[in-house]
């Protein structure tokens, strides 16, 4: 109290003196100088992922998301996808909605049947489409980029705030899967939220553990692999909930931890243990999260049908032997069920991936580490890298090291051991975690030191942003410096860490403007319909390989998985051009 008096006598000492002055508009200039700060970083990833949004055609999944978006909308049923939870489609159904297209909910085929029919087929402009529904993701990656700040700020001060946010929205991973109407990008979200609240619950833990709950039972809702961090972010809530009794057990007083109880519902006060320092109380702060999260994924599919019906367009595989028991145990819909069948079945087909060069049958367990090692720009690996190295070897940043550090390194190594090495969208939280573990570097050393560790953290921050910039607006391909820039990714990686199908109309800008009037040959990987941009082309396949001349422009995914005629026809043609580092024309 004493101390404070004289703050405040201090206070008024400055103010009532002519040199205050200044002093005070600094601090008002300061004030506003993190908000603009904020402002800016959002503003310019909120114009990269709309402009790329804009450009890109749709991707392969795209098309089934919306066309189920759509019929959520109209026929309020679990019918297509089933493999993927409904929150993320609700979400992407927002945007749909505003757009209003035309849909034939009798149409009958497979999901991707659907979809194509959704965009080309039904009267439907598909850009204007795809631009609404890409926009409530590109909406909820900017909130995210919020909770990245606020993590961090929490940790470590504004600095390091502005730090992880920069870091966080120069990254061309999340940029790219961002501005697409996928399901990824708001998972990793919706697991980043839930850890940032799990953190917050050692002061106030029956106020956060409810949210963060609810923000890791929106993760599970959207992403079935978003499911390895139930039981991460459950043992955090118990290690939250001691925390918080050590601290009430310490001090006692009103206003420090006993107050953080008393606005809450006497049950859920009595399930937490007000503080006590017993192994009852952990377990019931786990228990909520748990039960929270279950109550948001059963909301999410009563939000589709009240009546939650489940009606497949496909044949659910069944799913035997201690897994199949396993997942009708589980206290959650019956199509979430049956959409963790149609996983497992999806997780025993004999997938192809390409890593470096050489295309395999299978998987390769590093196959997503050397994938982030390309992709994940240089100075967000440094300083992450460095930053993980801080939160656990500094004492005091040292609480936050499992809340930072556990859920990307269980949900990777859970990654790590699927059939489908296709790209680092399975492992998009890895650069967002790394983002906020990063600002731990600038709080790292004592004083004396702290300059240089800011400068040299700058230094990183700003080439991430221009490596970034150089990228725009060309965001799938991507790959750091260390590994040849996006015009080498195609020889390292293939599908959606190069090529996802998203440049079929830049194909169609290019062919208008610079080979008018020639014969063109195309293999194309994707969910466009050539024809629909002005492309005519026949398949080099279908003809004998001395009677394709002319334009042959072949995705880069299929370049790498090229075989037999496809891989002759290639080998007897030389490069002219590539469209968005993701699409090479030849000439033959």
């Amino acid at each position: 109290m004493m101390a404070r008096e004289q703050h405040l006598v201090l206070g008024r000492t400055a103010l009532a003196g002519a040199p205050a002055r200044p002093y005070t508009g600094v601090r008002r200039h300061r004030r506003w100088l993190v908000p603009l700060l904020v402002v800016l970083l959002l503003a310019q990833m909120a114009a990269a992922m709309v402009t790329t949004a804009v450009q890109q055609t749709p991707t392969i999944d795209e098309p089934v998301y919306v066309a189920t978006a759509t019929d959520y909308l109209h026929e309020h049923r679990i019918r297509y996808n089933p493999e993927h939870p409904p929150l993320g489609k609700l979400l992407i159904a927002a945007g749909v909605a505003v757009a209003g297209p035309h849909y034939d909910p009798g149409y009958a085929g497979t999901q991707g049947d659907v979809g194509r029919h959704l965009l080309y087929e039904s009267g439907n402009d598909p850009g204007r489409l795809m631009l609404w529904a890409r926009l409530p993701v590109i909406a909820l990656t900017l909130l995210f980029g919020l909770v990245a700040f606020a993590f961090a700020r929490e940790l470590t001060g504004t600095a390091g705030g502005l730090v992880a946010l920069a870091l966080y929205a120069f990254s061309p991973d999340p940029i790219a899967h961002g501005s697409l109407a996928t399901l990824d990008m708001p998972m990793t979200g919706f697991v980043l939220t839930s850890a940032w609240l799990v953190w917050r619950a050692r002061r106030r833990p029956a106020l956060y553990l409810p949210l963060a709950g609810a923000a890791l039972g929106a993760a599970v809702a959207t992403k079935m692999s978003a499911l390895p961090a139930v039981p991460v972010l459950m043992g955090l809530a118990a290690v939250s909930v001691l925390a918080a009794g050590r601290e009430v057990t310490r001090s006692g007083r009103p206003g420090t931890g006993a107050d953080r109880w008393r606005h809450l519902p006497a049950g859920l006060t009595g399930l937490l243990g007000a503080g006590r320092r017993r192994p009852l109380p952990a377990l019931g702060g786990a228990a909520v999260v748990a039960v929270v999260a279950v109550a948001v994924v059963w909301a999410s599919y009563l939000v589709v049908d009240p009546r939650l019906r489940f009606s497949p367009a496909e044949p659910v595989p069944a799913l035997h032997g201690l897994r199949g028991r396993l997942v009708d145990l589980l206290p959650l819909p019956p199509a979430y069920r049956a959409g963790m069948r149609v996983q497992f079945a999806l997780e025993e087909q004999p997938w192809q991936g390409y890593l470096f060069g050489h295309l395999y049958t299978g998987s390769r367990w590093y196959y997503l580490p050397v994938a982030l090692l390309v992709k994940t720009p240089l100075g967000l690996l440094a300083l992450g890298a460095a930053g993980a190295v801080a939160v656990v070897a500094v004492r005091r940043l040292r609480p936050a090291a499992p809340y930072l550090l556990l859920p990307p390194a269980v949900l990777l190594a859970a990654a790590m051991t699927g059939s489908r090495d296709f790209g680092t969208r399975y492992a998009l939280f890895v650069p967002v975690f790394l983002a906020v573990t990063a600002a731990c570097v600038p709080a790292c050393l004592p004083r004396p030191g702290r300059r240089w560790t800011a400068a040299a953290a700058a230094a990183l921050v700003l080439w991430t942003a221009l490596t970034s910039l150089r990228t725009f607006p060309c965001y799938l391909p991507y790959a750091n410096e260390a590994f040849g820039g996006p015009a080498n990714t195609h020889r390292l990686l293939h599908d959606s860490n190069v090529d996802w199908g998203q440049d079929l109309g830049r194909l169609a800008d290019r062919l208008r403007q610079r080979y008018p009037d020639e014969r063109v040959w195309l293999v194309y990987k994707g969910s466009g319909v050539p024809s629909y941009y002005g492309i005519h082309a026949a398949d080099p396949r279908d003809v004998p390989p001395d009677r394709v001349h002319g334009l042959l422009v072949v995705s880069d995914s299929a370049v790498a998985r090229a075989r037999g005629r496809l891989a002759e026809l290639i080998a007897t043609s030389h490069p002219i051009d590539d469209v968005g580092h993701s699409i090479t024309l030849f000439r033959r």
